[in-house]
């Protein structure tokens, strides 16, 4: 018997509704994703609601997603907001478990060989791995990480 994932609709729990260039952004990027289209990507500038927006989108897509944000404080901020609004969903912060990472390196000049060095943070690597048990116990996944 095969196991399935479990599967909670992704509901967004908001006051809010979409409005001015949202709804339309949402329609165009659904059509576009169920095109086949593999990236999208949804500029905008500081403050204009695109995390709603992404939102409102995987609700309409009703699939796993990942969001990538260029660095680990955004990707927390993400995570906070998509907690709020998908609170019955996984939502998941999945970044590098490095506080601090030193690759080895040689300084010709003075011939010198740098040893690497790093810290890696506990709480983060709990974080990984928790995304992880999710993407591989249910459907109902968002996974916030970053290219950095």
């Amino acid at each position: 018997m095969e196991r399935t994932r479990a599967f909670t609709p992704f509901k967004v729990i908001s006051d809010y509704k979409p409005s001015g260039d949202q709804p339309e952004a949402i329609a165009q990027l659904t059509k576009r994703i169920n095109a086949g289209e593999k990236d999208v990507v949804l500029l905008g500038a500081t403050g204009t609601g695109k995390s709603a927006t992404t939102a409102w989108l995987i609700e309409a897509l009703q699939r796993p997603t990942l969001v990538m944000a260029h660095n680990k404080t955004l990707a927390a901020q993400l995570v906070t907001e998509f907690r709020e609004m998908f609170p019955n969903n996984a939502v998941e912060y999945f970044v590098s478990y490095y506080d601090y990472y030193q690759p080895e390196a040689y300084v010709p000049q003075t011939d010198t060989f740098i040893e690497k060095d790093s810290s890696i943070n506990e709480e983060v690597e709990r974080l990984r791995y928790s995304a992880t048990m999710s993407l591989l116990s249910r459907r109902d996944v968002i996974v916030v990480s970053t290219v950095s």
